[in-house]
């Protein structure tokens, strides 16, 4: 019997974080004020985030070392553990050896909590009281209400409406943390009445809450704002994953010629795949593949240009793949991947030709799950799905051409919370969009 699973210990649970930003030569596109078109210092952050989440927004250091007291935190469920997708491999007669990271084991069933952690961590340190942010799916505002709950903040989340109104079960998820959720648009901000005003039965997106979430947060000088993606410091905290799978790799004796992720603003994937980066830059041979969906598909069908984060136009300027900050995606299931943009690192990479991107279609990403699922016995949330996807084409492709390959996916998480979505589907009541 060939072995499936890789676990570490926790003495394995990496003691630093990974930048990306010191291997790549230059400096990224700095993010630039509205106006005047420079670049923003940090006294233009100073009113969103603490003054450490910034520092680490603009570093180029390699390594940054994690607080100890977020260690202590993240020892409740890293590390996650590595499987081997044996059973899998066998249902598609494939060659290809297929692994995934699998981070549906922390409390709240997905990677979220790494980030949510370490923010919720410097925010108490710097006195703040109360955080507010936005959430699609559900999971981010899982994640920061936990946080927030184990660092003693208040936690305001402004979900997108229609999965506040799909995903009820999320939401019972943050009461019961202790959060305060409002559906965005809400009637809790002016951005979200003038919205409503505009069309009542608006379904939201995560440009709308974020814009809520900014409103809310910026006038009170004992609340902050916190995003669970796209920035750098996100993306930063999350490489967690992808040094523990670089050990658990070495474990399995092999290392992956395919590395795959789901993306939204992009913070699960380049999680996985950033501390691999250095691999390919030294020569190795590896395909690294963001999957987004057909519906949402801002960096096979945006532009890479200077665009805002929010749709009330409050952040800075980010340089990124994006559709445009008021476009409002079709309310597909897959909640977490509705961002009109994606993270300025990954779009970065992208334009280097370091990575690539695919779209797929809602259904053929619920076809892949449930093949997922009847061989592995894991209920995948909708946004891992599209990782899923690709890694079956990756196998299907590795068939044909009768050649072994390696392919490793970040499984971001689970989809217990999201059964909703699979009735729809095996209902047939789903559509392809």
């Amino acid at each position: 019997m060939e072995q499936r699973q890789f676990l570490l210990s926790q003495k394995d649970i990496p003691r630093e974080w990974y930048n990306v930003v010191a291997d790549l030569g230059s400096p990224p596109p700095p993010p630039l004020h509205p106006a005047t078109r420079e670049p923003v210092g940090p006294d233009a952050l100073a009113p969103i985030f603490p003054m450490a989440l910034i520092e680490q927004e603009v570093s180029s250091q390699r390594h940054i070392p994690i607080p100890e007291d977020v260690l202590d935190v993240l020892s409740i469920w890293r590390p996650t553990p590595l499987f081997r997708a044996t059973r899998w491999e066998k249902a598609l007669g494939t060659p290809a050896k297929i692994f995934y990271k699998w981070e549906g084991v922390s409390p709240v069933g997905s990677h979220k909590p790494n980030t949510a952690v370490a923010q919720a961590y410097y925010n108490k340190k710097e006195g703040v009281k109360r955080i507010a942010t936005e959430t699609g799916a559900g999971q981010w505002g899982s994640a920061l209400s936990m946080a927030c709950c184990f660092f003693g903040l208040e936690c305001t989340v402004y979900m997108v409406r229609i999965s506040y109104n799909q995903k009820p079960y999320r939401r019972i998820v943050m009461q019961a943390y202790g959060a305060t959720i409002h559906p965005s648009p809400s009637d809790q901000t002016e951005f979200g009445r003038k919205t409503l005003e505009k069309d009542p039965d608006c379904p939201g997106s995560l440009g709308i809450a974020i814009s809520e979430a900014l409103e809310d947060a910026i006038p009170k000088p004992d609340v902050k704002y916190s995003l669970g993606s796209v920035l750098n410091h996100v993306l930063l905290h999350q490489t967690v994953i992808g040094l523990e799978a670089k050990k658990q790799m070495e474990m399995a004796g092999c290392q992956p010629d395919v590395i795959i992720g789901c993306v939204g603003g992009g913070s699960n994937y380049a999680g996985l795949s950033f501390p691999f980066v250095p691999d390919k830059l030294n020569g190795r041979d590896i395909k690294f593949i963001a999957v987004e969906p057909a519906a949402c598909p801002s960096i096979t069908k945006g532009r890479y240009d200077y665009d805002f984060g929010d749709t009330a136009q409050m952040t800075p300027l980010l340089k990124m793949h994006t559709l445009g900050a008021d476009f409002i995606p079709p309310p597909i299931h897959a909640g977490g991947l509705r961002y009109h943009g994606m993270a300025p690192l990954v779009s970065l990479l992208v334009e280097k030709g370091l990575m690539e991107a695919r779209a797929y279609q809602q259904l053929d990403v619920f076809e892949a799950a449930l093949s997922f699922a009847k061989a592995e016995g894991i209920i995948s949330a909708p946004e891992t799905a599209h990782a899923i996807k690709a890694a079956m084409d990756e196998a299907l492709a590795a068939k044909e051409e009768g050649k072994e390959r390696v392919i490793l996916f970040n499984h971001s998480g689970h989809g217990l919370l999201d059964l909703g979505a699979y009735d729809s589907y095996l209902s047939g009541k789903l559509q392809s969009v």
